[in-house]
């Protein structure tokens, strides 16, 4: 095991998409989406330390689910949780993190990977990461992992290579926003496009030296604590100056500024779990096709359904075609699955009408 190993877990997100099951109290990386009897920090802690030392591997989370991380991650100490003092998007945090970890360790090499994803070929994904790190040893660069795409979605950034280097590890041409469907059709048919995981991959040097050079303002602010960190007087430091922090993507930060960016293709199948659709794709299904979690089904000419209760409820549903049905205590959920991406949006309005309590 690689003492130099480590990982930055990124577990802050509030998962709106996954309402009513997912809410700001209780979010969906501490939640068995997956009807598996681990929640997703955990099974992605598990992935992590088959190949990182499980001391080195950092939770960063929003300081209100510090309880819960602990809870679901005995393994996991005080000290590895890194708290966010306020909602400040992923540059911020990432930093902070890579501060930390280069005070305790110059020679690290990180990973910085979502609590939430899905990635079922566990030795291929350990593999990737190896590899960037052999990569990131020897060179400053920053290492993404990209998935090779396989129908044009436009809900995901894409990730151009350049197509005449023969090497796994390819330099990063540019990050295309979420396009269009025609466009993501014409990005498929390039070739050398992959979709963006969010996956990174970097020496400590490495990381704070992009931030260094591309977001001054936000380096200074985090570097002034720098004798705070790892000592008692760090919580005070971070508490104080976090909140002045821009509120700023690693993408949009260093990625897309930097000229020392290069992708992997990823060997593994991975899902975002994003959605309640994306969700029904992982499942298995049933003789209906219906996906069902934590529920006993009766269905008559209902298929394509996403069914979610609690306490292995017994569900009758008739003539019903691609719903999402969730049923959560004070909450039932029934959306059509083409609308999922407005499930956000209907959040809001029942926070409206009936308080906050219920998102």
């Amino acid at each position: 095991m690689q003492k130099n190993y480590y990982a930055i877990l990124m577990a802050g997100g509030v998962g709106s998409r996954f309402w009513p099951v997912s809410t700001q109290e209780f979010p969906k990386q501490f939640h068995d989406m997956l009807g598996t009897g681990d929640t997703l920090i955990q099974k992605t802690f598990q992935r992590l330390k088959h190949f990182i030392p499980k001391e080195n591997i950092y939770i960063l989370t929003n300081e209100r689910y510090n309880a819960l991380v602990l809870e679901q991650l005995p393994e996991v100490t005080q000290k590895q949780v890194v708290l966010e003092p306020a909602m400040r998007n992923t540059a911020p945090c990432i930093l902070y993190a890579a501060l930390k970890i280069q005070k305790e360790n110059p020679d690290a090499v990180m990973i910085v990977a979502p609590s939430d994803h899905w990635i079922e070929d566990e030795v291929g994904f350990s593999n990737n990461v190896r590899q960037a790190f052999d990569f990131c040893k020897n060179n400053d660069a920053l290492v993404t992992l990209g998935i090779k795409p396989t129908f044009p979605n436009t809900g995901y950034g894409y990730i151009e290579f350049d197509k005449h280097v023969e090497a796994t590890i390819k330099p990063v041409h540019q990050f295309r926003e979420k396009p269009d469907y025609e466009t993501a059709k014409d990005f498929i048919a390039k070739g050398n496009f992959l979709w963006n995981a969010g996956i990174f991959m970097w020496s400590v040097k490495s990381v704070v030296r992009a931030f260094k050079n591309n977001q001054p303002k936000l380096y200074q602010l985090f570097e002034t604590g720098i004798r705070s960190y790892n000592t008692p007087a760090e919580a005070d430091f971070i508490q104080d100056n976090y909140p002045k922090a821009e509120n700023v993507s690693v993408d949009y930060a260093i990625m897309e500024k930097s000229d020392n960016v290069f992708v992997i293709a990823a060997e593994f199948d991975w899902n975002d779990l994003g959605t309640w659709g994306s969700l029904y794709d992982k499942l298995k299904k049933d003789k209906d096709n219906n996906a069902v979690v934590n529920a006993r089904t009766l269905a008559d000419e209902a298929t394509g359904n996403m069914i979610r209760t609690k306490n292995n409820k017994i569900v009758v549903i008739d003539g019903i075609r691609d719903y999402i049905i969730v049923d959560k205590e004070e909450v039932l959920l029934i959306f059509p699955k083409s609308k999922e991406q407005d499930i956000k949006k209907t959040l809001q309005k029942v926070k409206d009408q009936f308080g906050e309590q219920y998102g």
